[in-house]
């Protein structure tokens, strides 16, 4: 993952060149661009591993440039981290369902911005078969079990990839759009109030283990997986 290749998509050349010392320092390669159109003439030439990507941006903001990289066939699963100075609630739902992986706010720390980097680039990979433990809850992914302590949770398909995926993403909102996205697929079009439908089933099943309350709904937003109230 350390040699892994980031775009910097940042018109200030001195958050730019911040960031890149953080990358260089934590063994990441990077490439810089000031402007969409600078950061189009690099991916023609360069396969990154990440984007970040400023928000605001001189002509094409970051936000579109975003949704047209999801609609690109040949960029659509590159994973891209939006970096903004836009920290309202409404603007952080408009970048996850414009299609970004992550969203971090101005100021940031750089130890947060690599841990971020991180944990997008572990999720990008995926084929992950370790169990994962969230509260009571434990999944493994090699053999498609879900416990709660030693008690074995029956699951269908669906809620199983469903919360598998929210496992894997904990304490993060996600807007209808992108479970459809993440856990169905972009390519399967059906209506996005499936996912309430699939949301209480899978309730349905938890709430015998007390553990229905682990998957939130944020009002406005989408839902989340959380073991804080």
């Amino acid at each position: 993952m350390s040699d892994s290749t980031i775009l910097v998509v940042e018109d200030e050349p001195a958050i730019r060149d911040m960031i890149g010392m953080s990358l260089e320092r934590a063994g990441f390669r990077w490439l810089a661009a000031g402007s969409v159109e600078e950061a189009r003439a690099l991916l023609a030439d360069n396969a990154p591993d990440l984007i970040l990507l400023d928000w605001m941006l001189p002509g094409t903001s970051g936000l579109d440039f975003a949704r047209q990289l999801r609609r690109d066939n040949s960029n659509r699963d590159l994973p891209v981290i939006m970096l903004t100075a836009r920290d309202a609630e409404n603007d952080m739902i408009r970048g996850l369902e414009g299609g970004v992986d992550d969203y971090l706010t101005k100021p940031f720390s750089t130890r947060e911005l690599i841990a971020r980097i991180k944990a997008v680039l572990r999720r990008a990979g995926g084929g992950d078969d370790a169990p994962v433990t969230i509260g009571s809850l434990t999944l493994e992914p090699s053999s498609h079990r879900v416990r709660a302590g030693k008690e074995k949770i029956i699951l269908g398909p669906t809620e199983y990839r469903l919360l598998q995926f929210f496992m894997q993403h904990p304490e993060r909102v996600f807007a209808r759009e992108q479970l459809l996205d993440r856990v169905w697929g972009r390519n399967v079009y059906i209506d996005d109030r499936t996912v309430d439908v699939h949301i209480r089933r899978l309730r349905k099943a938890l709430e015998p283990h007390q553990a229905a309350g682990l998957i939130q709904t944020v009002r406005g937003a989408g839902y989340r997986f959380s073991v804080q109230d």
